[in-house]
């Protein structure tokens, strides 16, 4: 091993000797690089290898090469480069491909190499890598893309390209992105060949010798992959993302149409197809010039095209009634109305539009529970406080099980200060079952702290308590600790807590919030913090080690504490705790004795 290592650094010699000739590095600083070097030779020379060696090395070798790129920017040196930079990027080179191959699955390993030779213009280099790891992962679409996509865009090499998309399909022929990038790349070899023809008929030159086909030309290979694909691959996605590949190409109108025919024929019935064919009412050309248009003609035309978008969707809710086309529809208008503009007619006509359509999509029961939310949002912020009420007491009759319906339609009426509210939550309880009554348990305690008076607020608290499941009045007797303190005060709060332990569960958050409610009062007693202490830990004592320790505290800085407790509460805590929670509590425990904690 150790002649190995003396054999690489030897290797090394005459490219430091050269980095210190031209003067871009110190007799120092080459003797440090060696240090370095042979370090980190030693690790990857091991019979036991590691990843993060390997990695290690790599990083260091590009932070050298950084480093000499930016001395030789700084003293304005460019020339040696074959014996400096050469000879370590062939090193950095020979350190991936000994770690790809010792770890051959590590995909990010392989990317990283990838990526270094981009970085440093290794073309060569980076074909062998594409090639080594497309062989070793070939069941990773995303692999041939990137491989296909360099050889089209930096090689400016199509046949390669080609030549990889196709293999990749024989590996993966039902694979939908693979297909579209394919698709992609001979559409943008047609444009490329498309533009040459054109420079060169301009420059009115032979166009003998070059092989131009008007087939490829106009984008049929494309065709060629889209009918291959559009037989294997079902779903409508499918046709749309190669449909808004096309679209960026000014020369497959034809295409453009095929595509579209056989989405109209094969998913008519498909919410998505109707929401693309409404959409692209949008698209198409103002019939007057948009120079000479004035303001009021620009609104007027968006308007027309609005309203054209919504005769399609019309139709299709027609066609498709159900709650997926009727969200289409909708979010297309709350889109439209989302958008800024500075005409107050075309915002008001959106909005009109868009609560039209919410209420058409209520009356025929096909609004999805989710929209009501938005629905009740616009008609608050349109100040239509009537409609609002109505159309939450029919979400809650049309959804009676949901939680979010009930809770929506409380907020509505607590915001617009109702008198139906607690007749609302009576109702509410009733029709939902204790285990999913929490959330509303909490919106009602909160609402009637700040309407009802005290004695009907603890009343409401006591009761839910007993209507809510174990594991939620958790929550509620949290709720309610820190409720009667704030209106009680300390006594009325003690005696809450100490009726409140005659029951399980309990939180460790509802202890340690009557342990600082203790010590918030001027005469805080030790033997009541210990009491504190002491129940929380029955209930969390072999799984909360910072417990122990902070009534370790309390005992060595509390007036009224004995520090001569803390040996039994130490011993007690190493028989309680569980697994690696001791050793977690000896060590902070030896900090605390330390002073360091």
């Amino acid at each position: 091993m150790a002649e190995r290592v003396e054999q690489r650094l030897e290797d090394r010699v005459p490219e430091l000797e050269q980095l210190e000739r031209v003067g871009l590095f110190t007799r120092r600083e080459i003797r440090a690089v060696l240090r370095k070097a042979s370090a980190l030779e030693y690790k990857i020379q091991r019979r036991a290898l590691r990843k993060e060696d390997f990695i290690n090395y790599i990083q260091y070798e590009i932070n050298l090469l950084e480093l000499i790129k930016k001395r030789r920017a700084r003293v304005g040196y460019s020339f040696k480069k074959d014996e400096i930079e050469y000879s370590i990027l062939h090193r950095v080179h020979r350190l991936f491909n000994r770690a790809t191959g010792k770890w051959k699955d590590d995909v990010q390993l392989w990317l990283s190499h990838v990526a270094f030779c981009k970085q440093w213009n290794a073309k060569h280099q980076l074909s062998k890598v594409f090639s080594t790891m497309l062989a070793i992962h070939p069941n990773k679409p995303e692999l041939w893309i990137m491989a296909a996509k360099w050889e089209m865009e930096t090689q400016l090499s199509s046949e390669s390209a080609r030549h990889l998309f196709l293999r990749a399909l024989r590996f993966h022929p039902e694979c939908p992105k693979l297909y579209q990038e394919y698709f992609r790349m001979e559409l943008m070899h047609a444009e490329k060949q498309r533009k040459e023809k054109k420079e060169f008929e301009q420059a009115k030159m032979d166009l003998g010798e070059f092989n131009y086909s008007e087939e490829i030309l106009n984008g049929e290979m494309a065709r060629i992959i889209y009918r291959d694909a559009a037989q294997k691959i079902k779903g409508v996605e499918f046709h749309l993302a190669v449909l808004s590949i096309a679209k960026l190409f000014d020369f497959t109108q034809d295409l453009q149409k095929e595509i579209l025919e056989s989405l109209q024929t094969k998913y008519v019935d498909n919410p998505l197809t109707w929401d693309y064919m409404a959409r692209r009412e949008l698209e198409l050309g103002s019939l007057q010039s948009a120079e000479h248009a004035t303001k009021q003609m620009k609104v007027s035309e968006m308007t027309q095209r609005e309203e054209r978008c919504c005769a399609v969707f019309e139709e299709s809710v027609r066609a498709v009634p159900t709650e997926d086309m009727w969200k289409c529809y909708i979010t297309f208008c709350l889109e439209r109305y989302n958008r800024k503009t500075n005409s107050e007619e075309l915002k008001q006509k959106r909005l009109e539009r868009t609560l039209s359509v919410f209420n058409k999509a209520h009356e025929s029961s096909l609004l999805p529970e989710a929209l009501y939310k938005q629905w009740l949002h616009l008609l608050l912020e349109s100040s239509l406080f009537e409609k609002a009420t109505e159309v939450a007491e029919a979400a809650t009759k049309r959804f009676s099980l949901s939680v979010e319906m009930w809770q929506m339609r409380l907020q509505v009426l607590i915001q617009l200060k109702s008198d139906g509210v607690a007749q609302c939550f009576e109702e509410a309880i009733k029709h939902m079952k204790s285990k999913d009554t929490l959330p509303l348990w909490t919106l009602w305690v909160e609402w009637s702290e700040g309407t009802n008076s005290k004695e009907d607020t603890e009343a409401l608290y006591q009761r839910s308590l007993s209507s809510t499941t174990p594991a939620q009045s958790v929550t509620m007797k949290e709720k309610y600790l820190d409720w009667t303190y704030r209106n009680g005060g300390y006594k009325k709060a003690k005696r809450v807590f100490t009726s409140l332990c005659e029951n399980r569960p309990f939180s460790l958050d509802f202890f340690r919030k009557m342990i600082q409610i203790e010590k918030e009062q001027e005469s805080c007693k030790m033997v009541h913090l210990r009491e504190y202490y002491e129940r929380a830990l029955r209930e969390f004592g072999s799984t909360e080690s910072d417990l122990w320790l902070d009534y370790i505290k309390e005992e060595l800085s509390h007036p009224q504490g004995k520090p001569e407790n803390c040996g039994s509460i130490h011993w007690r805590a190493m028989k309680m705790l569980q697994g690696d929670l001791v050793e977690d509590f000896v060590s902070k425990y030896t900090l605390l004795q330390t002073g360091h904690l």
